[in-house]
């Protein structure tokens, strides 16, 4: 298989994966607070990656630890905690819309760290994409006034870690294999994740409760598939595309999350859509 079959076959595997993992935080949640699902999401993925690749560490120099611990903060740890916070004010499909600014925010941290080179286009699309975020939240907050829509500033800050985490992979990390770039990042969160968890009572909680239970199992699948895999293979798209291509499964996101938020009862209005459809008129534009 070539790597342009490759990275389009990983591409949409990519985005049905991770257009669930927000219903699936939602669910989550209906038994476990936000910091528990977070840092339990950390734990299981890193506990699973450790098993499969445990030897990949060996590859990894001084060097790359020091880079890996500097993602697995901004591009894993936080992030995966903001999500979970966000979506227990904003209904999930928001969220995942909100989430397709990662494109807008790798270029924009590309072009002030990493001298990339913005042209007309891509600024034209950067203020789309801004104004189309506005007006889903400002939409969003007149339809849905008992939602708190200052939570939107946390997916936001969110997708800014993400863009450090592809530019940073893209630039430093060229020479690591895949596998041992998400062995090494959640290796570093592993033991913090553990500690938060402890926290929060977790391990005082009455495990023979059967919805408890079935909350954990939501957080296993999350954690298993649409976090461990799936950063092993996104991983592997960053290597063989472009970072901006890499983010731009963040079109897809949206609708597969809308789809599974319907599915539950959510509401969105056509205005809602509308400024989803802005947000991804802005992706699309900096990506073209």
């Amino acid at each position: 298989m070539s790597n342009q079959q490759l990275k389009w076959l990983i591409f949409s595997g990519l985005s049905l994966v991770w257009g669930s993992s927000f219903i699936l935080m939602k669910l989550a949640m209906l038994h476990l607070s936000p910091t528990q699902v977070g840092a339990l999401r950390m734990i299981i993925a890193a506990l699973f990656l450790l098993l499969i690749g445990a030897k990949s560490l060996k590859k990894i120099t001084l060097r790359q630890w020091r880079i890996l611990f500097f993602i697995a903060l901004a591009g894993t740890f936080i992030p995966t905690f903001l999500f979970t916070f966000a979506i227990q004010h904003i209904d999930s499909g928001i969220v995942a819309i909100l989430n397709s600014f990662t494109p807008l925010n790798t270029l924009l941290v590309g072009y002030f760290f990493f001298h990339y080179i913005f042209n007309k286009r891509q600024v034209a699309g950067i203020i789309i994409g801004i104004l189309g975020t506005i007006l889903l939240v400002g939409s969003g907050a007149q339809s849905h006034p008992e939602a708190n829509y200052w939570y939107a500033l946390l997916v936001l800050a969110a997708t800014i870690g993400y863009a450090i985490n592809v530019n940073v992979i893209k630039l430093y990390l060229a020479d690591l294999d895949t596998m041992s770039i998400a062995v090494g990042n959640f290796a570093w969160v592993l033991f913090p994740a553990l500690v938060v968890l402890y926290f929060t009572g977790f391990f005082q909680m009455d495990f023979t409760h059967a919805p408890i239970n079935m909350s954990l199992l939501y957080v296993g699948i999350l954690a298993i598939i649409g976090t461990a895999l799936a950063m092993i293979y996104f991983n592997k798209m960053i290597k063989i595309a472009t970072p901006i291509f890499a983010s731009s499964v963040t079109y897809t996101i949206p609708v597969v999350a809308l789809l599974w938020g319907l599915w539950d009862g959510e509401y969105i209005t056509l205005l809602q859509i509308f400024a989803g459809g802005i947000i991804l008129l802005g992706v699309y534009i900096v990506n073209k």
